[in-house]
């Protein structure tokens, strides 16, 4: 039997909607994800390996890409740009993996716009008022930086019509159950998996 191609899955929801919790507790135990390698134009920190924390280019090299259309997904970040292989991510869905893709709207705009396959993914809290007091509860943003993030937030619900799946994450054990569940649903569909019909 052919080894089935995996699934690029993209996630994305407003700081303090849980992802990060979310995303580790659904991958326990999974050995069929791994997240994908971004390329940055900062510089390494100590102990940062290239091709594991991020693939280092200079920005001649990031431009470069960019014009090549090397990248699903690029933007700029504190004077630094970041962007997502094409080529890694390819290799590793060949391989039967299913890549995570943890970003932005708009960079899972992007992403949508040239892989329009690719399994997108909203996690949201239950309500702002929520989202607000988990922003308040972590103690380490200022009331002005809270009340940017709440805007963005409103930005964010705005633009998600081209997501696939809604996560509402008021438990993160249900809200890793549900992602997990999505992430298998996705890899029994019947286009995948027809030409195991013919080897009958």
């Amino acid at each position: 039997m052919a080894k089935q191609r995996g699934k690029l899955i993209v996630i994305s929801g407003p700081s303090g909607a849980g992802k990060s919790t979310v995303v580790s507790k659904a991958l326990e135990g999974r050995s069929d994800v791994c997240f994908s390698v971004s390329v940055t134009t900062r510089k390494p920190r100590p102990n940062e390996v290239d091709g594991k924390a991020y693939f280092f280019v200079d920005l001649d090299r990031f431009r470069e890409m960019v014009e090549n259309d090397e990248l699903l997904e690029h933007a700029e970040y504190v004077a630094n740009s970041y962007g997502t292989p094409r080529a890694y991510v390819e290799k590793k869905l060949d391989e039967g993996m299913n890549v995570l893709l943890d970003i932005e709207v708009q960079g899972a705009r992007q992403v949508h716009e040239k892989m329009p396959d690719a399994v997108m993914i909203f996690i949201i809290p239950p309500s702002m008022e929520i989202l607000e007091q988990r922003l308040r509860g972590r103690g380490t943003d200022s009331e002005r930086k809270i009340e940017a993030r709440l805007i963005r937030a409103k930005q964010e619900y705005a633009e998600a019509d081209f997501y696939d799946y809604i996560i509402i994450n008021d438990d993160a054990d249900k809200a890793a159950a549900e992602f997990s569940a999505i992430i298998t649903a996705e890899n029994c569909k019947y286009e995948l998996r027809k030409n195991i019909l013919s080897e009958v």
